[in-house]
Order: C-alpha cells, then sequence, then structure tokens
C-alpha cells in the first residue's frame, strides 16, 4: 500500500478516511468543467445555428465572471494564509491548473467560431466579415460612418514621459496603437467606445454606394463588420500629419469581488454605491491580447499593468466573444430552438381570482414551461385586492424592468402595508437593486437592503389576506429569483400553498429580516445560516438507519452546485452502507462518484441544454414516507453559513408524488444532454442505449404534457390535495 493510499485509511479497520483530499474534485476546476460543456452546446451540430453563437458567447461571458471573481480571489490568496480547500490544492496550485486546462478550450472555441460558426453563419446568409473582406463602396460607407458617428466619441490617450499610463476599463476592447512623428516611435491607447455596437451592420456592396447612411444598425441587412477593425483602419483621422505603424487590439479583466465589511458600512445603500463603482478600478487579473502583437507591445502593457506572464492569454480569433450575443438575437426563426407554448394551469385560466383556487389546492409552477404571468398576476391581484392587509417580498434579482416591483409600488399607493427585502449584494445586479429600492422607497413602501455579513438568497413572497373566517396568509416560494425575463430561460419550480404552518414559519423569518430575532427553529422550512447543513446531513443519515433496517434506500437531488464538505462526506457514507444516491449537479460537483467501496453508489450527472437548470429538489425515500424539499439552497459552505436561504416542503402527497416522477426523475434519465462524471472528475457524455429509449428531459418537458397541474374541477381533485376552508 503506498503512502497516499494509507494516509487515506484510518483506524485498525481500514474504514476510508473520508477527509482525504484525494475524495474531493477542486471547486475551480469543477467549474472549468462546467463551462467546458457549455462550450460543447456550441460545437454541437444538432444544435440550431444561432443557439450555437449563443453559447459560445455564454462560455466567454461565463469566463469573464470566472477571472473577475474566482480567479481574482486565488490571487489574493497568494499573499496570505489561507485554509486549504478539502482537495488540498494550494491557490498557487489552482492558478497553474487553470490555465493549463483553459488554454485548450480557449483555442477550441477560436476555431469553433472561425472554422465552424462563422462558415455556417455565411451559409445561411448572415455575414460576420473581417475589414479586410469588405468591399470598396462598404469602405467608403464605413469612413463616412466612422467620421459622423465613432470619430467624435473616440479618445486616444498618449503614453510617454509626459503622460502616465492610461487607466484601461474592465473587459473593455481597446487598441495599442504604434505611430511615428519625428521623434520616433510612440505608444497610444485608444478604448473602443462601448455605447456604439460592437458588430457594425453594413449593407452589401451593390448597395453601399447609394445607401443614405441613417445611423448605427440603421440597415436591416445581415452583414457584420467588428467595429475596432473599422476604427483601426480609420486611424489616420485621429492622428492626422503622423504615421500609423499598427494597432493591436487587447482586453482587460479587473479585480470585481468586493465586500463590504460591517463595521464600513453605516449606509449599506450609499456602500454599495461605492463598491459598484470600485469595479472599473479593481486590480488586473487577466490580459487578452491578439497572437499578432509583438513582444514590445505586449511588455509595455505587462509592465504597467503589473501582470505575470501566466495571467497573459493570446488569441487568434476576436477578443471578447461573449460580444456576439449580438448576432445568437438574431430574429431569424429557423436557425434556433423551435418556440413552444408556455402554459398557465386552466384552473387559473378560467378562475375569477386566484386567492379562491389557492384556498382548495396547492399549486406548482415549473417554469419556462409554464408562464410566469401567474407569480407576477399573484403579486398584481394582492396589491389591487381591497381585502389584502400586507405584502411581504424577498427580491434578489429582478431585472431592470420589473412587474413585480411595480405591483409592490401599487400596493403601497392603495394602502397596503408592503415590505420588500432588496438584496444589495446580488453580485452584477447592484445597479438594478438599487435603482430599485430607491423607487421603492420613494413608494412608501418598507425596504430592507439585505443584511450585512449575509446574502438574502431566499425566494418567498408572503400576502396577508382578511377574509370572512378570519385572516389567511398566501405564499409563494420557489427555487429561482422574481425575475419573469430569467424565468422563460431559468428552469425553476414556484410554489403556492395556504398551509398554515408554511405561512407562520415564512412570516417569522420576514420578521427576523426586517426586524431582530435569533429564531433559528422552523416547524416546516429549511433555514440558512441556522439549520440546513444539519437538517440535510440528518436527512441523509435517516436514509442510512433506514436502509439498514429495510433495504431500498434511495437519495436523489437535483441542483447547481454541490461542494460542502460535510454534506459530501454524509453522502459517501450513505453510499458505502448501500443507499442508492442519484445526483444531478448542474455545475460545481467537488464528490467523485465510483470510488472503490466510497462511492460505487452514487451517481453523478449534468444537464446543460436549451434552459439553464436552476431548480434545487431533494428527495427522500424514507422508507416510502418519501420527503420532497425545494427551494433557493444549493450545497455549497456560502449558501447554508453566508446566505438566507429557504427549503421548503411539498406537503400535498399528488403534487409530491408528480414532481418526484415527471420533473425529478425524469432529468434523472436524461440520455441526449446529460454528462457522467467520472471518478477522475471527467465527464462523458450519456448516450441511449442502441434501439433504446431516448429521453430529452427539456424536449419532453416544453413538447408535452404538465402533469403537475391540477384538474379543474375541484370535485374530480385527486387523492392527496385537500381543500383548506
Amino acid at each position: 500500500m503506498t503512502t497516499s493510499e494509507t494516509k487515506r485509511r484510518d483506524g485498525e479497520r481500514g474504514r476510508p478516511n473520508l477527509s482525504h483530499r484525494t475524495y474531493y474534485i477542486n471547486r475551480e476546476l469543477s467549474w472549468l468543467d462546467f463551462n467546458a460543456r457549455v462550450l460543447e452546446e456550441a460545437l454541437d451540430p444538432r444544435v440550431p445555428l444561432l443557439e450555437r453563437v449563443k453559447f459560445l458567447s455564454i462560455f466567454g461571458s461565463n469566463l469573464d465572471e470566472f477571472f473577475m471573481i474566482r480567479v481574482s480571489g486565488l490571487r489574493r490568496q497568494l499573499a496570505g494564509v489561507v485554509e486549504a480547500p478539502p482537495d488540498g490544492m494550494s491557490p498557487g496550485e489552482q492558478l497553474a491548473d487553470i490555465r493549463q486546462r483553459l488554454l485548450p478550450k480557449l483555442d477550441a472555441a477560436t476555431a469553433c467560431w472561425k472554422k465552424d460558426l462563422r462558415p455556417g453563419l455565411a451559409a445561411a446568409g448572415i455575414h460576420v466579415l473581417d475589414y479586410e473582406q469588405t468591399r470598396n463602396q462598404q469602405r467608403k460607407l464605413l469612413r463616412r460612418l466612422f467620421r459622423k458617428e465613432v470619430f467624435p466619441v473616440l479618445t486616444p490617450l498618449a503614453f510617454d514621459p509626459a503622460h502616465p499610463f492610461p487607466h484601461i476599463s474592465n473587459l473593455s476592447i481597446n487598441l495599442a496603437v504604434v505611430i511615428r512623428d519625428a521623434a520616433g516611435e510612440r505608444f497610444a491607447r485608444l478604448k473602443v467606445p462601448s455605447s456604439i455596437p460592437r458588430l457594425l451592420r453594413i449593407p452589401g456592396e451593390e448597395e453601399a454606394e447609394s445607401f443614405e447612411m441613417l445611423g448605427l444598425g440603421s440597415t436591416g441587412t445581415s452583414n457584420f463588420v467588428w467595429l475596432e477593425q473599422v476604427i483601426s483602419a480609420n486611424l489616420d483621422l485621429l492622428f492626422p500629419g503622423l504615421k500609423v505603424l499598427a494597432s493591436h487590439p487587447f482586453r482587460i479583466t479587473r479585480d470585481a469581488d468586493f465586500e463590504i465589511e460591517g463595521d464600513e458600512a453605516s449606509d449599506l445603500l450609499e456602500a454599495m454605491e461605492e463598491v459598484v463603482g470600485q469595479r472599473h478600478f479593481g486590480s488586473t487579473v487577466r490580459l487578452e491580447i491578439d497572437t499578432g502583437m509583438p513582444e514590445r507591445i505586449r511588455n509595455i502593457l505587462t509592465t504597467n499593468l503589473g501582470l505575470a506572464p501566466y495571467q497573459v492569454f493570446a488569441s487568434e480569433g476576436p477578443l471578447g466573444m461573449s460580444d456576439v450575443m449580438e448576432i445568437a438575437r438574431l430574429d431569424r426563426r429557423e436557425l434556433h430552438d423551435p418556440p413552444f407554448s408556455r402554459t398557465v394551469p386552466s384552473v387559473l385560466a378560467g378562475a375569477d381570482n386566484i386567492f379562491s383556487v389557492l384556498r382548495s389546492r396547492d399549486l406548482a409552477l415549473y417554469h419556462p414551461y409554464d408562464s410566469f404571468d401567474p407569480v407576477s398576476d399573484f403579486i398584481r391581484t394582492a396589491a389591487a385586492d381591497p381585502d389584502v392587509l400586507a405584502i411581504k417580498q424577498t427580491l434578489y434579482r429582478s431585472g431592470p424592468q420589473s412587474p413585480i416591483v411595480e405591483a409592490l409600488m401599487e400596493a403601497r399607493e392603495r394602502g397596503k402595508q408592503v415590505s420588500a427585502v432588496v438584496e444589495l449584494k446580488a453580485r452584477f445586479d447592484e445597479e438594478n437593486n438599487i435603482v430599485w429600492a430607491r423607487a421603492l422607497e420613494q413608494a412608501g413602501v418598507h425596504v430592507v437592503y439585505g443584511l450585512l455579513g449575509l446574502k438574502v438568497h431566499a425566494k418567498m413572497c408572503l400576502v396577508v389576506r382578511r377574509e370572512g373566517n378570519g385572516i389567511r396568509c398566501y405564499v409563494h416560494l420557489g427555487t429561482g429569483n422574481y425575475n419573469p425575463a430569467t424565468a422563460r430561460i431559468y428552469a425553476d419550480i414556484g410554489y403556492f400553498t395556504t398551509d398554515p404552518a408554511i405561512a407562520s414559519d415564512v412570516l417569522d423569518l420576514f420578521n427576523a429580516l426586517t426586524g431582530y430575532s435569533d429564531k433559528a427553529d422552523y416547524e416546516r422550512l429549511l433555514v440558512s445560516p441556522h439549520n440546513t447543513r444539519n437538517e440535510i446531513v440528518r436527512r441523509i443519515e435517516r436514509e442510512v438507519k433506514r436502509h439498514q433496517k429495510e433495504g431500498n434506500g434511495r437519495l436523489a437531488f437535483k441542483l447547481n452546485a454541490l461542494v460542502d464538505k460535510a454534506c459530501i462526506k454524509a453522502l459517501y457514507k450513505a453510499s458505502m452502507a448501500g443507499v442508492k444516491v442519484d445526483l444531478q449537479v448542474r455545475g460545481i460537483c467537488c464528490l467523485r462518484p465510483g470510488l472503490p467501496k466510497v462511492s460505487e453508489n452514487v451517481t453523478v450527472t449534468s444537464v446543460v441544454g436549451r434552459f439553464l437548470e436552476h431548480s434545487r429538489m431533494y428527495w427522500f425515500r424514507n422508507g416510502g414516507q418519501d420527503e420532497l424539499l425545494l427551494g433557493s439552497a444549493d450545497l455549497m459552505p456560502r449558501n447554508l453559513d453566508g446566505r438566507v436561504e429557504v427549503l421548503f416542503p411539498i406537503l400535498d402527497e399528488r403534487l409530491k408524488r408528480v414532481l418526484r416522477d415527471d420533473v425529478l426523475f425524469l432529468h434523472l434519465r436524461d440520455n441526449v444532454k446529460a454528462r457522467r462524471l467520472l471518478a477522475d472528475g471527467s465527464y462523458q457524455r450519456v448516450v441511449p442505449p442502441e434501439g433504446g429509449p431516448v429521453f430529452d428531459s427539456q424536449l419532453m418537458l416544453a413538447s408535452g404534457p404538465r402533469p403537475w397541474h391540477p384538474e379543474p374541477d375541484s370535485a374530480e381533485r385527486p387523492a392527496g390535495v385537500r381543500p383548506r376552508d
């Protein structure tokens, strides 16, 4: 037995030491594997062309956020003493492995664009041109456009002993311009303005000569050219009398992960406004350059930006590929996924009042297969209903246009008590949330800006209504945000209930968020940071005990990320006891399945497809008395210790069965968009057995019935769906 194997065992009985690093996959490397699965969708010829472009854009934007948050965090750890992650990798080791794994994926993304997607777009009549590919009349038109609409917003910044090195904005496209005057070579930086579309639409050569320029993007043609290349071709107008020798595009990524210390924030709203502004000035963590950039220009940039060689990434393709989302949004239906109907349960479509429906039954909606309108209508109806006394709401990512927020303001105008917990620290949505927080305050809504030291990530809405027999509370809980836009692409479950115990728990939690409370135990809900980890582990241990007595133990979890060491160890112990564990983890998974005598009974899959799998579902067989929990919490330390999260039980027996069988288990059977995690940390695409059934879970849900919808006639209410009056 090797030294490593010896360390993996403890005690005379040879039991595995489940704290040993070899049992855990590194979080950052697991995330890179997730983003590689996103790239696979861009590479897959079975995916419609513009959807492939979309996935390539997402691959790029995901990387931007990864460097701004995760890589910047690792670099800060280099300078201090940090607790090693469960896998034991040091910050330096992680940074080295990140670069090693990322380089071939970047090459694959570039090749995907140049050799596959761009030719495919051209064959479909969508031409994304390099400037060199434009023709004479198109270039004349572009020069006129440059003079009229681009030139006025450009500001070249010199760099020499009289001019300090200019500040370079986060994620901006820039040109390093080399010019020559009587004194010799000079260097200037030119920022490509973000106020102008990165991809300029231009007419064909035949139409360009007679084309009357009405402004950027005014042509409806499908010819595009890169803005930075147009600027580069017209630099003589910016540097008159000088010889422009060359220009080279580059792009930097800055540290955007800022935390507010509790003793530094007397006013959380003002503190967040300051933090948002700091993102433009964080330290540089990545420099992206064109492979043609000369060494001397690269050295100017790296020296003045304070970068090490491993922070520089050279590419042959256009920088900032997230911007190809402009192409992905083109209205070419034949090049997109086929449309499908987002449904509304018939009991709601035919109801005069949503409250009358919810009094008699619990109700589940599965977005995007179900419309988000019933959620918006629920709050709008509450705002207008004279019998509604109060509305309490959490807001995490509401988006720039929010019918939910508008309904809350209307409710306040109608004299109702309205409380909104607006999480200002929702990363990259801070500006939207600051705007909404101020608007809600001005409308008279009682606004709480989250909590210092904790993010409020729970998805809750509580409506308090006066009815003939007293006060009744209507509750909506969900796995996703109150955002109609993301509800069209994120797969999330929302749950309506009037269960008194759940309503009481939600009311207590809102009181804790808006006031003061030491309450840690709730009757129905699992609430982070109080008891979620302990309750999940307790339920796993309960499954082990029942399996040892009765057999047939099984757990099935669907979530976004599995990182927490205590939860992973509990799942390992369940597997070692013979419990079957099925996990579907869309993103990061630090558990290693398939390890002999440790995780042989664990399977892990990940579904990456048309919709972003975002729901969290935790099912425990519990000897046939099964339990299904849904909610906002992934099994990560940040969710369990650093956020206010809620997991809630599905109490309705019919809904529980349907959500288990027709949602959770259906996703687990996916053999089209699923990849299986192997013990070595790699992923392998799941394929249908030869001649066997094909399960594309997202396609089946989009095109099939909605079994979680109730029957419209309450007289035919299935067993387990009970009236509450």
